[in-house]
Parts: C-alpha cells; sequence; structure tokens
C-alpha cells in the first residue's frame, strides 16, 4: 500500500481544506490549513538548508503553539525525526534525551534559552533555533517537496520513563503515529466540523497522536492552549463552541470545581475523552448532571498510544473497565505458560497492531525484552478480559506511578535518594491523592547513627534540580526496616498498607 507518511498530510490539507481554520490561539488568533503548511514549509527548508536529512533527530522544546506543530511536519517532509522534550524536565533529564537521541537541530521557545544553552554545548549540537523565528522566509532555491517515507520509518521518538532509571526513546514511525490517528476517528467519532480544545502538553503522547493528529487528519480544528487553567479553559469552550475535550482526571476535577462552572455554557460539547486513571464517580456525576459523559481508555507510549477505549454508552455498566481494544489493534492476556483466553484470569497485558512501536533508540536488548517470540508487546500491566472483551486493570507490573497524568518510574527518584548519605535502602510508592490521583511518597531505612537530616523536606532540597518536580516524593517517611521477599525484593504492596494509617 502506498503510505507516503506524515509528510504529505499538510501538503494534502493545503489541498483540500486550504481556507479551514486549523488553529486557534492566543485569545483568538488563527492559523489556515494552508498557513499551517506554508509554515511547515518553512520549516522543511530550515532543516534542508542546515544539512539536515532523512533520519536525523530534531529535538523540540517548547509549549504548544502553531510552531509545535509545523516542527512536526517539517521534520516529516525531509524524513528527520521529531523528538518532543517534556518542559518539565530538570537539566540533567534534557540532556540526556539530547545525547541519546543524538540531536543534530534544536528547536526552542526562547523561555528556554537559558536552561537548554549548557546543554546545547555538552551534547555538541549543531544547530539551534528559536521556534519564534520559524516564520521568516524560506530561504531561497529549497526544495519544499515532501519525500515519500516508508511506512516503517521513523517520524518521532518520545522519551518514557524507565524502569532502570533512565528515560528510553520509543520510536514511533509514520505508520504507527497514522493509524493510531485512524483509531481514533473510529473509536470517538471525530468529524470534520468538531473543535478540540487541546489543554495537554503536545510533547506527551496522548495529546498528539489522540488528541492533534487525528483532528488535523480529519481536517477539524484545534484550540491551543499553552497551560491549564479552569476557569479559561470552561471560557475557551464556550467562546469557540468546543466540541471535543481530553484530558485527565484531575483536569476534569478542577474544571467542575470551578466556580464559572455551573454558569458556562457547554452545550456543544460531546466528546469527552479522558486517560491516566479512571475517572472518579464523583467527577462521572458531575459531568453527567450537565449531560455529558466520557470515554475512557487504556495505552502507553509504545502503542502510540492508544490500546483500548470505553465508550461513554457503557461508562456505568462496564465501571472499572477501560474498555474494548481499538478498532485495528489487538489485546490479549498470558502468563507464563502463553496466552491465556479464560474469560477474567488474569495475567500480563499484551498487545498487538499497527499502532505497536518497533522498538527503543539504541536500546536492542530491552527492545527484545518488551516483545513475545510471536510478536505482541509485553505491557508489564497485570489485566483480566471479561467475557464480553472488556479489558480491566489489575496492577502495574512496573510499579508506574501517574500523577496528574505524568508518568513516574520509581526506579529513577529512588536511585538519587539511594545517594544520599546515610540512606541505606529506599522505596517509592504511589499514595492516593484526592487531585492528582496518586502522589510519590518515599520510604527510606537509615544508618543510624547519622550526621545528615533526612527529612521530606530535606529530600525534596537534594532531588531538586535533577528530577521534574512532579516526581518529588510528596512525604518522606522513615521506617526500621522495609518489607522484603525471600528474594530481597521490596514488597511495595505492603508499604501501602502501612503508609495508608500515616496519611495526614
Amino acid at each position: 500500500m502506498h503510505h507516503p507518511g506524515l509528510g504529505s498530510w499538510m501538503r494534502k490539507r493545503r489541498l483540500k481544506t486550504p481556507d479551514k481554520t486549523a488553529l486557534i490561539y492566543d485569545d483568538g488568533s488563527t492559523v489556515t490549513y494552508k498557513q499551517l503548511a506554508d509554515l511547515a514549509d518553512r520549516v522543511s527548508g530550515l532543516l534542508s538548508s542546515r544539512g539536515i536529512r532523512r533520519g536525523d533527530s530534531v529535538a523540540y522544546i517548547g509549549e504548544n503553539s502553531p510552531e509545535f506543530l509545523a516542527a512536526l511536519f517539517g521534520c516529516a517532509q525531509v524524513g528527520a525525526v521529531f523528538v518532543p522534550v517534556n518542559t518539565r524536565l530538570a537539566p540533567p533529564e534534557i540532556l540526556h534525551i539530547l545525547a541519546d537521541c543524538r540531536a543534530r537541530m534544536l528547536i526552542r521557545d526562547r523561555e528556554f534559552s537559558e536552561r537548554t544553552a549548557p546543554l546545547v554545548s555538552a551534547v555538541g549540537i549543531a544547530h539551534v533555533v528559536e521556534a519564534g523565528d520559524l516564520r521568516g522566509d524560506s530561504p531561497d532555491g529549497v526544495q519544499l517537496t515532501a519525500i515519500d517515507a516508508l511506512p516503517d520509518d521513523p517520524a518521532a521518538v518520545i522519551y518514557t520513563s524507565g524502569t532502570t532509571g533512565r528515560a528510553k526513546g520509543a520510536v514511533l514511525t509514520h505508520q504507527n503515529l497514522t493509524w493510531v490517528a485512524l483509531n481514533s476517528l473510529i473509536d470517538y467519532d471525530i468529524v470534520s466540523t468538531d473543535v478540540a480544545l487541546m489543554i495537554s502538553p503536545l510533547f506527551h503522547v496522548a495529546s498528539l497522536g489522540m488528541g492533534a493528529l487525528p483532528v488535523i487528519l480529519k481536517g477539524g480544528t484545534i484550540v491551543l492552549e499553552k497551560g491549564f487553567e479552569p476557569g479559561r479553559a470552561l471560557r475557551l469552550i464556550a467562546d469557540h463552541g468546543v466540541t471535543m475535550l481530553s484530558g485527565v482526571p484531575t483536569t476534569y476535577q478542577l474544571m467542575a470545581d470551578h466556580p464559572d462552572w455551573a454558569k458556562t455554557d457547554l452545550s456543544t460539547l460531546s466528546k469527552l475523552t479522558c486517560g491516566g486513571s479512571a475517572v472518579p464517580t464523583r467527577i462521572l456525576n458531575a459531568y453527567e448532571e450537565r449531560g455529558l459523559h466520557f470515554s475512557q481508555g487504556y495505552g502507553m507510549t509504545e502503542t502510540s498510544p492508544g490500546a483500548t477505549s470505553l465508550s461513554p454508552s457503557m461508562t456505568r455498566s462496564k465501571q472499572g473497565s477501560v474498555g474494548l481494544p481499538h478498532f485495528f489493534t489487538d489485546v490479549r492476556i498470558a502468563h507464563e505458560g502463553g496466552p491465556d483466553v479464560s474469560p477474567d484470569a488474569v495475567g500480563e497485558i499484551e498487545i498487538a497492531g499497527p499502532n505497536v512501536f518497533p522498538g527503543y533508540l539504541h536500546l536492542p536488548e530491552a527492545t527484545d525484552a518488551a516483545f513475545t517470540g510471536d510478536g505482541w508487546f509485553r505491557s508489564g500491566d497485570l489485566g483480566r478480559l471479561d467475557a464480553d472483551g472488556y479489558l480491566y486493570i489489575s496492577d502495574r507490573l512496573k510499579d508506574m506511578i501517574i500523577s496528574g497524568g505524568e508518568n513516574i518510574y520509581p526506579a529513577e527518584v529512588e536511585n538519587l535518594i539511594a545517594q544520599i548519605p546515610g540512606v541505606t535502602g529506599v522505596a517509592v510508592i504511589g499514595v492516593a491523592d484526592d487531585k492528582w490521583g496518586e502522589v510519590p511518597w518515599a520510604v527510606v531505612t537509615l544508618n543510624r547513627p547519622t550526621s545528615t537530616v533526612v527529612s521530606t523536606e530535606s529530600v525534596r532540597a537534594q532531588l531538586d534540580g535533577d528530577v521534574a518536580r512532579y516526581k518529588l516524593p510528596r512525604h518522606v517517611v522513615i521506617v526500621d526496616e522495609l518489607p522484603r521477599t525471600a528474594s530481597g525484593k521490596v514488597r511495595k504492596a505492603d508499604l501501602k498498607a502501612l503508609l495508608a494509617g500515616k496519611q495526614p
């Protein structure tokens, strides 16, 4: 099948809907599809003039903006690999990403210039471009025709926190991002008249793969926000007739708790999607009272990210489920003996489909370990399928914490805390939180006597600047001994039970 990849999207949107509004940003400024395509051409022209070629990595650090999307499509048009960087990461985390992807160019918002300047020198990035300068004229004589990418060519690398404490780059191909967009079109009924409010950062794979890309593919309109403020989000819904909204439970809760909630006209909203964790009953009730219903789902960076979706009509009858596999995706449950088709049998969730990534950047062993012998991706999560094929998540084998939609892998934080003088043992776990869903807590043992003061404040101060602030432990609890299995692994379930009685 002919598959020219993401590099053809802007060319075709310019042809089909040149005057349609593609983006609304900065309180009403608009960009048509022709203007967005022209901006992508300017980016690809700039890349070509700087010697960026097929397979080269171009990193981008910045908030939601027309330039972000133009950079994505501009990279695709010359076959370069787009590497969006989480703006909340600390400098050492950003340095790792820039070095690991071997970035030849960094495009950045001006506000990140000072933070990234020493990193550019350390990595030796050849070219640095301010995102605000992308609106200049294209270099003379540069060929802007999109190349035809192969389906399996890498389009983007999205970094996901690793269980070993280092972020791993998940390689997403043109095929991956196209098929996840098609899955979204089908299962969320996206149409060309939709107006989607983008309150989540596009550097998150869910916002990009299941938010922006399917809307652009269908020719809809995106209201781009640089950040989330609940009152402002409510105003934008009313002002622009927003039909689609994606978020995590925390964002939906903050909107429902805002003083303007009851008086805001939400009549145009018809599609609400929520990921990260299950929607609490209190939030379901608040939105259903306004005639609004949620689609929920499950996925991860490695699946671009959608794996399953729960339709609004099944939210109550299948409450607790993350739904059925997306149209072009399959899910099965497996244990050590192989796949298990018995209803409600608990095992590891395995996923297959054209949206599943081919592997991790420069990590062949990790890639091999992530797949079964017959090519299914091993999620590392435990779950079960009921008799109707609906998936329920039972537990996380990887112990990942999801706090306000951000993924936190305990090992990364544990490795840093373990370096603090006096600490002899540490375990980081997620503790339920009404606002964020979960927050990280650290449980430590000390070498007594020790002259080092180990407290919540001291540990947070020690780690601040080394990891993103959302990864800092909310509380540090000192215990005499960590509960362990016979093989020496910390029994985190026992720790969660212990902390249940210690929460403030």
